[in-house]
Formats: C-alpha cells, structure tokens, sequence
C-alpha cells in the first residue's frame, strides 16, 4: 500500500467511525439515541487511534490536511507531497461518509431532524459567532497538533520533525495515546464548534451531504464550512511552529 493510498483508507475508517457515533447518537430512532457527549468524543477518540493503527506505519496517518501542511510548515514534512496527502485525505472523507449514509440508510427519514442529519455529516457551532468559533477551531487543533508531536518525544525520545511524528504513531501504543488526546480535546473545547479540528473531517462529508439523497436534509450551511477548513489549518501551523520553537 502506497502513501496516499493509505491516506484514503485511514481517512474513510476515521470518518465512518468518526461520524457513525454521532448518527447513532443523534439520530432518533437508532439504539445509541440520546447516548450523550461523552459516547461521541468517545467514539472519535477510537476512531483516531484505529484509523492511526491502520496506516501510521505507511503514511505516517497524517488523515488530515491540518496535520501535513503544519509538518510542511515546520520543515518535517515534503511540500511536493502536501498536495497528493491532501487529496488522499478528502476522497477517504467522502467515502467514510458514504460509507455512514449506507449504514444508516433506514434511518433517513423525511420526519427526521435536518440538524440531526446534517450533524452526522460536518460541524456547527453551538453559538453562531464567526470570530469565537474561529479561535476554538484555532485552539484546538494547535493543541492536537503540538501534543501529537510531544506525544512523539516521549514515547521514543525522537529528535525532530518528522522523526517525532513517526514515533507518535507508529509505535505499538503511541496511537492510543494519539486516541486520547483527541477524547481530551472533545471533552475540553468540543462544545463550543464540535471539535472538527481537521478540514477532511468536516468539507468533505458536508459536500457528501449536499449530494447524497437524503430526505429532507435541508442545508448543508456553506456559510459556516469555511472555518473549519481555515482555523484548523492556521492553528495547525502555529501549534507546530510553536512547538518547533520551545524546541521540547
């Protein structure tokens, strides 16, 4: 299996284990209704150290774009490679969010919440305020970003770059570890935005539902796609500039 070919795959696991926890949750008439926050960040928090066992060793589970262009940023990290990662980590997004539509294909009704359907999708904020739903997405994602690389340090006292983020997930436990750091994140700044932290994680499975046919799905709120596509990238860039700087 080739890089990017591990992008797409571990990117699709991410999502459909991402997004299927939250269909089941929010989801009316599915078993896991009402199971709460803690079942999401939880499930999230699963999918993410899965999907990095899967393909940590081949592509470095970068499985989002937030991920490769801060590696890039930082120098650990191919620019010529950033485009192909990028692509990769969209189309696996769209899969694994087909891939929840078809699981929960009999729960599609046209009586079913359209929030409750577009949220198995994509984010939204809690409090529609552009400039704090920014700087949540900014936060989170420098946090994810420079605790994965310090993540990296500790586990296998790695020197720098890329070296660090290869020894955050491709050592035996450190995707766990990966996994839990995310579970914080949800548990900690996911309420304000839902913690999207990751461009793929959120376009491409709202694009997904804006062209999957799904019965009174209402909008895909294209007003809002565009922070967790920016914030997560420019907080990305700043939690490994950061951590580059402090030089841990």
């Amino acid at each position: 299996m080739n890089s990017y070919l591990a992008e797409v795959v571990g990117t699709a696991l991410l999502i459909l284990f991402g997004n299927g926890v939250v269909a089941n949750v929010v989801l009316a008439k599915s078993k896991g209704n009402s199971g709460g926050w803690i079942v999401i960040t939880a499930g999230w928090a699963f999918a993410v150290a899965i999907a990095v066992y899967a393909v940590g060793r081949t592509s470095g589970a970068h499985l989002n774009p937030a991920v490769t262009v801060a590696l890039a940023s930082i120098g650990s990290f191919s620019w010529s490679l950033v485009p192909g990662y990028i692509a990769a980590q969209f189309a696996g997004a769209l899969i694994g969010a087909t891939l929840v539509y078809l699981t929960y294909l009999a729960h599609w009704s046209p009586t079913e919440d359209a929030g409750a359907k577009l949220a198995c999708f994509c984010t939204a904020p809690a409090i529609r305020r552009t400039g704090p739903a920014f700087i949540t997405e900014f936060i989170g994602t420098a946090a994810l970003i420079f605790g994965v690389l310090s993540i990296g340090r500790v586990v296998a006292g790695a020197a720098t770059g890329q070296e660090t983020w290869v020894a955050a997930v491709g050592t035996w436990f450190g995707p766990a570890l990966v996994g839990m750091l995310v579970f914080a994140i949800g548990l900690s700044l996911g309420g304000p935005t839902g913690y999207a932290i990751n461009p793929a994680r959120d376009l491409g499975p709202r694009i997904a539902h804006a062209i999957l046919p799904i019965p009174g799905k209402g909008k895909s709120d294209w007003s809002y796609a565009w922070i967790p596509v920016i914030a997560p990238i420019l907080g990305g860039i700043a939690g490994a500039q950061l951590f580059k700087a402090i030089g841990l």
